[in-house]
């Protein structure tokens, strides 16, 4: 209950920053259009990322009939329809209630969870809830931001429970409404795959058997029994909220509360407490953040989508690889679980997919290189950032192929202006369009001068430009 939290629990914090507004959340979503300059566009919250073969069809045939033909794929492993017709609102919320994909109107873009895609598909979940599977789809096989390069180990538990928990509860909460388009949750496995996406609210599996509640990046987490960890999510989401309007501010995010993200975890403990749900306050673990490596792991495939643009064909191959359910990665990517299936029928299955264009080993450029949407579908870009991305690919290549140092190993993510719009958390470097032409590069990650940037006036040149900026 909102009512529970103590006022004195909500003093503003001196070492936060909070974030002053004066307009609400313009998230687009699938009831909420996004004019660009290709069209509207609309995001569709995949809770998870986890998609059946038939709600995989429906978006397929949405973006054919009422868009461009492809299928985005966004850093929170959500979807987004582009080149849609201004007035297709209505017909596409009923493409897409019919598939399941819309169950709340008023929580439709507040559904923003992640989760390790490789949870219960890659070993042994203690909890013993492995992934059975949903059988074939009639056209599968018989009985993988910039991708990362692997995972820390396997998980502790299936998360997929915590999964649909959470988005039940988020869904029948009023005060969740109120959460802004761009809050997010995530359900780590205890890999710590999710650790670096910068979640307002994660949720990660502990070796005892419960969970950590981690709150934004404070230093302190609160533990909690697995069975209370999806109820002890959207009790902190509610805090959040209670805090934000404490706060007399429009907060979108726990960075940006005038509260701390410690002194919210506070806050949060005393709610548990008043909801009655045990806790104990921990030191908080982080561990590694990158995602599946493509290709066969455990009982699953993984492919990487270059740039997440998802042609039809594509599409179309994964839903018939796929045995029940796709599964997309914040890391612009696709997990397919595969139980059942023989070593020999996963390699046909890989070959199948690169022969569509999709990265399905390790060794491509493609996994270090992202980009918004850049021209023509943005007005505020001042260059086609993806194919200069493509053009410079092979210079990518070439540095992976003499083993660069670490610093030009970062990703490497373009962008129209700077906004930067998707690019990758965490260390990188920062391609960004200039208003004078060409382009200007420069590294993010500690120790190095942010300010520092060097000049690209011709994608080839990229090797180049690396080694004087690095």
């Amino acid at each position: 209950m909102l009512a529970a939290m103590s006022s004195a629990a909500l003093r503003p914090s001196s070492q936060a920053t909070a974030v002053s507004r004066d307009r609400g959340d313009a998230c687009p979503g699938t009831l909420r259009l996004h004019m660009a300059d290709d069209g509207a566009l609309a995001r569709v919250r995949i809770p998870g990322g986890v998609l059946t073969v038939r709600q995989a069809e429906v978006l397929a045939d949405a973006a054919r009939r009422l868009g461009d033909g492809d299928v985005h794929l966004t850093s929170r492993g959500n979807v987004q329809l582009r080149g849609l017709a201004q007035e297709c609102g209505a017909e596409l919320a009923e493409l897409l209630t019919a598939a399941g994909l819309l169950p709340s109107r008023g929580h439709e873009r507040v559904r923003n969870i992640v989760a390790s895609p490789l949870s219960g598909l890659d070993g042994h979940a203690p909890d013993g809830r492995g992934h059975g599977g949903q059988g074939m789809d009639g056209q599968g096989l018989a009985g993988q931001g910039v991708a990362g390069q692997g995972v820390a180990g396997q998980g502790l538990r299936d998360v997929r429970p915590w999964l649909t928990a959470l988005d039940t509860a988020l869904c029948a909460s009023e005060a969740a409404q109120a959460l802004s388009g761009r809050f997010l949750f995530a359900l780590d496995d205890g890999r710590g795959d999710l650790a670096g996406l910068e979640a307002d609210v994660t949720v990660r599996a502990t070796a005892d058997g419960g969970a950590q509640l981690a709150l934004g990046s404070a230093d302190h987490a609160l533990h909690v029994s697995a069975r209370d960890a999806p109820r002890a999510a959207l009790v902190a989401a509610e805090a959040f909220l209670e805090a934000e309007r404490a706060g007399g501010t429009r907060a979108w995010r726990v960075a940006e509360l005038a509260l701390g993200a410690d002194e919210l975890t506070e806050s949060v403990g005393h709610r548990l407490t008043a909801e009655g749900i045990g806790h104990e306050r921990q030191v908080r673990e982080t561990g590694r953040s990158d995602g599946p490596s493509p290709g066969a792991i455990g009982d699953a495939l993984s492919v990487h989508v270059p740039l997440g643009r998802l042609s039809a064909p594509q599409w179309r191959e994964l839903t018939r690889v796929a045995i029940g359910e796709l599964r997309l990665t914040p890391w612009r990517g696709v997990v397919l679980p595969t139980p059942g299936t023989t070593a020999a029928r996963r390699t046909e299955a890989l070959a199948r997919l690169d022969a569509v264009g999709l990265v399905t080993g390790p060794g491509s450029p493609w996994l270090r290189v992202g980009a918004c949407i850049g021209r023509p579908g943005c007005a505020k870009s001042r260059a086609d950032v993806r194919a200069d991305a493509t053009a410079a690919l092979d210079a990518v290549g070439a540095l992976d192929a003499v083993g660069a140092g670490r610093r030009q190993s970062l990703p490497l993510y373009w962008s129209g202006c700077e906004r930067r719009c998707g690019h990758p958390r965490g260390e990188r470097i920062d391609v960004v369009a200039a208003p004078e032409g060409g382009y200007r590069l420069s590294v993010v990650a500690p120790g190095h001068d942010e300010a520092r940037t060097v000049p690209l006036d011709d994608p080839s040149r990229l090797a180049a430009a690396l080694a004087e900026i690095t």
